[in-house]
């Protein structure tokens, strides 16, 4: 009962922990500096070396959390690797990949082994201990970051050859990373164990390998059972983490009964099973995208429980004795990425250009290697806490400094694609509406009703003859290009609307994101298949049959501010104004004084759309809906936009 109720206090005090972590983490993001830095920051201050507010009886009590997190990380390792994705790319992917396993693992492990003398846990080991702790540092700093390289990318809109080869060969790294970890855990454990290296050993080696396919695979039948059950997503979440602890239990089982009841162990390398059971599941189950989903929406309160609970472990006094050696391994590991990436890129036919920069894209360190190290911690417990402290601070100073590296290279080989700076509000409303169709030439009547200033465009004079808008300004072009839209003076306009095909839209659209930074692009489409394109754009899509229903669905349910969003109401109207007046910013919108008709619905501020209260102030960008007649909207929008 005793232990029952201490192991209740360390985890709700864990909890508390983790929340201050979440919160530190966000601080470290704001400052440029990667969040799980903050989360490693917050355990090893809270730990027992700083404040000991978590002791360190409490993290073994807690070693439970570390083989969900690991579970978790593996599972997430596995759906990486989504084979469709690498088509194309197989013969860089596949130089390169190898180049970097085998250049890094050698110079990573032959440093460790003759920087042995330096580091004190290493001091006095026989020999083999030396090569089995020098192998598994070897195969854990081969590791890289998906999901820090795919954030960079999608910060950047990064697209093309060189992306997509450091993207697939970080994904499939991390799958080759888990493998060769096993193995090499597998040698070094028959190394430290004093077991003999012989043909029966490799025959070992080929049965627990098997042993671990054969897990794998049932593992993937349970987990595609629960994602086919009809339960609600937090516990099909709490499924799938409680078959990764399963399974870890399960490998601690054979392992002890392997032990007390033969001359040798048997050793299934739990993130190996997970990691096959991850990949089969993203390739070859029906059950795919909400396998991936529930992975994201678990993923960030994993990672701020597993790296809050990894910086409480972190040994204060190893770490402080190890930097210099953290720095010499960062330095071999930089060095051996360098020369291999060139190397494969070369074997591979990339061009030059590239293979200068590729290593830019290899340097990022995040989970897995984190998780790996985490595992040597529990595996070998008489030097796996001082070993993971080491790794750990490789790991960070690589996940510090890789992503500036990335971002580097993504711009020197012209590969981003970021949203470009709009021009300031001339205090006029100007429009670009590319194709001439009844639907287009209604909306520019529209717009110049409410004083917009609009150009149509069209790149066929056979249908500018066919119908009637001598009233409107229309454009002839032949084609549509970035000189073509300057010409236009598109980098003006405060809104591109599009009535052509899809491909023709998405090029118009990404040339004025790019080059114009026009914040309001709309897309009438023919169907929904491109959505995604479109919205990672930015764009605002409205698809004819899908509006239909929306629209009636709101009159059913709110008819009259439906009638006033399609103008039926001709008293009432409903429009977005940005704030422009120095004047105004920092003012509560209850003290704005606005006429008592006009009604605030939201604010939109920095991509976040806020619920307008009377104390809310407001700040100089934020974009206001406002409803009310139109009159008195024309007065508060001379107010706000002077």
């Amino acid at each position: 009962m005793e232990n029952l109720t201490t192991n209740l206090i360390y985890i709700s005090s864990f909890s508390i922990i983790a929340l201050a972590s979440k919160q530190i983490g966000l601080f470290f993001a704001q400052i440029r500096l990667p969040k799980i830095t903050g989360y490693l920051f917050t355990g090893l201050v809270t730990g027992a070396f700083v404040l000991g507010f978590f002791p360190e009886d409490a993290v073994h009590q807690l070693h439970f959390v570390d083989n969900i997190s690991l579970a978790f990380i593996a599972f997430a390792a596995g759906t990486e690797l989504f084979l469709p994705e690498l088509k194309g790319r197989f013969k860089s992917i596949s130089w390169v990949t190898l180049s970097l396993v085998a250049i890094t693992f050698s110079m990573v492990s032959v440093a460790v082994f003759f920087l042995a003398d330096f580091i004190p846990f290493m001091e006095g080991m026989p020999t083999t201990s030396l090569i089995a702790v020098s192998i598994m540092a070897g195969a854990i700093l081969v590791a890289r970051s998906p999901s820090s390289a795919i954030a960079i990318v999608n910060e950047l809109r990064a697209k093309g050859s060189f992306t997509q080869v450091i993207l697939g060969v970080t994904v499939v790294m991390d799958v080759v990373v888990i493998a060769l970890f096993a193995l090499s855990a597998a040698v070094a454990d028959a190394l430290l164990t004093k077991v003999n290296i012989n043909i029966g050993f490799v025959i070992l080696l080929l049965v627990e390998f098997l042993l671990a396919l054969a897990v794998a695979y049932g593992v993937f039948h349970i987990l595609n059972r629960i994602l086919a059950t009809r339960s609600n997503r937090i516990m099909k979440i709490a499924l799938i983490l409680f078959v990764g602890y399963a399974v870890f239990s399960l490998s601690t089982f054979i392992r002890e009964i392997s032990h007390a009841n033969l001359p040798f162990e048997i050793l299934i390398e739990p993130l190996l099973i997970c990691m096959v059971a991850g990949f089969m599941v993203v390739n070859y189950s029906k059950n795919r995208l909400e396998f991936n989903h529930l992975l994201h929406d678990a993923g960030p309160y994993i990672y701020i429980a597993f790296f809050t609970l990894t910086g409480a472990s972190l040994k204060l006094d190893v770490l402080v004795s190890v930097w210099p050696i953290a720095l010499a391994l960062f330095a071999v590991r930089l060095i051996s990425i360098i020369i291999s990436s060139y190397v494969g890129g070369t074997l591979a036919g990339d061009p030059k250009e590239h293979n200068k920069f590729k290593w830019m894209g290899f340097v990022t360190q995040a989970g897995v290697a984190l998780g790996l190290a985490k595992e040597v911690s529990g595996e070998f417990p008489a030097f796996g806490d001082a070993f993971a402290t080491m790794i750990i601070a490789v790991v960070v100073l690589n996940e510090m400094v890789g992503p500036i590296f990335f971002k580097y290279a993504i711009n020197r080989v012209g590969e981003a694609h970021l949203r470009g700076e709009s021009a300031p509000f001339d205090g006029v409303r100007d429009a670009l509406i590319f194709g001439v169709k009844a639907q287009s030439i209604s909306l520019a009547r529209q717009l110049k009703k409410h004083d917009w200033q609009v150009k149509l465009v069209c790149t066929n004079r056979e249908r500018i003859e066919e119908v009637d808008i001598s009233d409107i300004d229309i454009k002839l072009v032949d084609e549509l290009n970035l000189e073509t839209l300057r010409q236009l003076d598109a980098e003006h306009a405060d809104a591109i609307i599009s009535f052509l095909p899809n491909d023709i839209s998405y090029q118009v659209f990404e040339i004025a994101y790019e080059h114009f930074g026009t914040e309001t692009l709309v897309a009438r489409l023919r169907d929904t298949s491109d959505f995604d394109r479109f919205n990672k754009l930015g764009v605002l899509v409205v698809e004819p049959q899908t509006a239909t229903m929306g629209l009636l669905e709101h009159f059913v349910r709110s008819p009259v501010g439906t009638s006033i969003l399609l103008g039926h109401d001709e008293d009432q109207d409903m429009i977005d104004q940005e704030i422009c007046d120095p004047s105004v910013h920092g003012t509560a919108l209850r003290d704005l004084r606005l006429p008592m008709d006009v009604l605030i619905l939201s604010i939109q501020r920095d991509g976040h759309t806020l619920v307008s209260r009377g104390f809310t102030q407001l700040h100089l960008g934020d974009k206001l809906t406002m409803v009310g007649p139109r009159e008195k909207l024309d007065e508060v929008t001379l107010r706000l936009g002077a």
